[in-house]
């Protein structure tokens, strides 16, 4: 239990341990007044289940320099060399193990940890006057602890110690057992498939390490390179269930270790960034075009089918598709897909086209419209000619490039509301397989106002005064200006919102011809009223 100075001291305190001890000689638990010993001997111990961890074979070596064979501190000193600790011995001077907890005074302290030193000072039972230690194996609490150890001039022993029971260590020194310890465990983030990231939340730690370290293992063999919290799994690891170290250091204290596993790599999964579309006219002899598609990551190849109604086009891989007629009527779409080692594939489908047609409809002779851009006027679509010969043509009346309602006749009957507006007629030809060609035919100049020109003469004697209106629906008031013709006389007035007076004096009697003649405006037509007027003599 203690490294001794002198030979004759060694025998003495060796003779009285002996004594104190009663020390047992079978592998049964025999109780003592101070502890419950579990078992005796190396081979006694083993044959119970309690280890030595290789002392009997390394028990003929001095550690720490105390002395070799049965003893207390040599078998302590190897425990400890075994956990990490130097080969040289912490402290100079004493060795015995009465002096450990004096000499190591600012680690020895009341709390029982697994890996501790159980110290015990001089003549605390079960020590005898240069104390002894031992090494904690297990802390069932903080009243209870089960110890390994070996005794000068006894035998090795695993023992069960209790407060209440009596031989409770004095103290316990922890040279290598504190350790840095998770208040909050660290954890991945993240799903385990190649290309996705994978992040260790380092957790929190006391006391409070100086730095924490990250190593990723896949299938419990390093990834070069691995070591920082981030990782991103690469292709050679689908499969493998990875694990992240995390180790916490501190000085003063063991590593706080931590091993968080996560399940297989699953393949990686593409994240389309892009669509493809098809650009160009479904034709026959037009040249569709496929813009690419995009994925984050970018896949090692890429590649392309088209499609006829939903039947692969054989050796259609490209990224371009010429029409033929044999596409005529279908339904045209195409396929990407992206492929890389270890990644799931993914496809990307672009909208498909309208039915492939022949081709537009080609027009032979232009449509003509015949009639008079005036109202009540009937306008006729003489129809022209097409290819092919059996197209069909529809009609759609526009004013102002605007669609009227339920024009679809080739016939359209000038309205008061197409006054001063420009007329036209679509026709459209049709005919299956074939893209439809629209013609547009204008109706010459803007709609006109039709103008009716009345009057009414009064005559006084040599005196006729003529009131003059002037109607022309679509057109309220018309202005504008007439001439007016009586007999040999002629004058001109102004039309004022569709009215006008003329007044002629001094005629000879008798029955004269009146002409009036309406001048007209741009959106009214120009009339003319003609009559007689009878004047009396004077």
């Amino acid at each position: 239990m203690t490294s001794w100075v002198g030979r004759t001291t060694r025998l003495a305190v060796g003779a009285l341990a002996l004594v104190l001890l009663v020390t047992p000689t079978t592998t049964g638990r025999v109780q003592l007044a101070t502890s419950t010993y579990l078992c005796t001997g190396y081979a006694g111990c083993q044959a119970a289940g309690y280890g030595n961890f290789g002392y009997r074979t390394a028990s003929s070596t001095m550690y720490w320099k105390m002395y070799a064979g049965h003893n207390c501190t040599n078998y302590v000193a190897y425990r400890l060399i075994q956990s990490g600790m130097p080969a040289t011995r912490p402290w100079e001077g004493n060795g015995n193990a009465s002096n450990w907890g004096v000499a190591m005074a600012s680690i020895t302290d009341q709390s029982p940890r697994v890996g501790a030193v159980a110290w015990y000072r001089s003549n605390v039972s079960p020590a005898g006057s240069n104390g002894h230690v031992a090494f904690v194996e297990q802390v069932i609490s903080d009243s209870e602890i089960i110890v390994s150890e070996d005794y000068w001039g006894g035998d090795f022993h695993w023992r069960r110690v209790t407060k209440t029971g009596g031989g409770w260590p004095s103290g316990f020194i922890h040279f290598n057992d504190r350790v840095v310890e998770p208040t909050t465990p660290p954890v991945i983030t993240g799903s385990p498939a190649v290309g996705s990231p994978l992040a260790v939340d380092l957790g929190a730690w006391t006391p409070t390490p100086s730095s924490v370290a990250v190593r990723w293992l896949a299938d419990g063999a390093a990834i070069p390179g691995a070591t920082s919290p981030s990782y991103v799994p690469t292709p050679d690891v689908k499969g493998k269930s990875l694990t992240a170290e995390v180790t916490a250091v501190l000085d003063g204290y063991n590593p706080g270790q931590a091993s968080l596993a996560t399940a297989p790599v699953a393949p990686g999964t593409f994240q389309r960034t892009a669509t493809p579309t098809i650009q160009g006219t479904p034709e026959v002899g037009q040249t569709l075009t496929l813009t690419p598609s995009a994925w984050a990551p970018e896949p090692r190849k890429v590649t392309t089918q088209w499609y006829a109604d939903g039947v692969a086009l054989d050796g259609a891989t490209g990224s371009t598709l010429v029409l033929d007629r044999s596409h005529i009527d279908k339904r045209i779409t195409a396929r990407t897909t992206a492929s890389a080692g270890g990644f799931k594939k993914s496809r990307s489908v672009a909208a498909e086209t309208t039915p492939v047609l022949a081709k537009a409809v080609s027009i032979t002779r232009p449509t003509v419209v015949q009639g008079a851009a005036k109202v009540g006027s009937k306008l006729v679509a003489n129809v022209g000619a097409a290819r092919p010969t059996n197209a069909t043509a529809s009609y759609r009346w526009l004013r102002d490039g605007k669609r009227i309602s339920g024009t679809t006749r080739n016939t359209y009957t000038v309205r008061r509301g197409d006054v001063g507006h420009s007329l036209s007629v679509e026709v459209t030809w049709t005919k299956r397989y074939f893209r439809d060609t629209v013609e547009s035919v204008a109706v010459t100049g803007p709609v006109m106002a039709v103008s009716d020109v009345r009057v009414r003469a009064d005559v006084k004697r040599s005196k006729v005064t003529l009131e003059v209106k002037v109607k022309a629906p679509g057109s309220a008031k018309p202005a504008g200006t007439i001439a007016v013709t009586l007999g040999g006389r002629s004058v001109e007035a102004q039309v004022v919102d569709g009215k006008a007076r003329v007044v002629l004096k001094h005629l000879k009697s008798g029955t004269k011809p009146l002409v009036v003649r309406y001048s007209g405006t741009d959106l009214v037509l120009p009339d003319v009223a003609r009559s007689t007027v009878t004047v009396a003599g004077r």
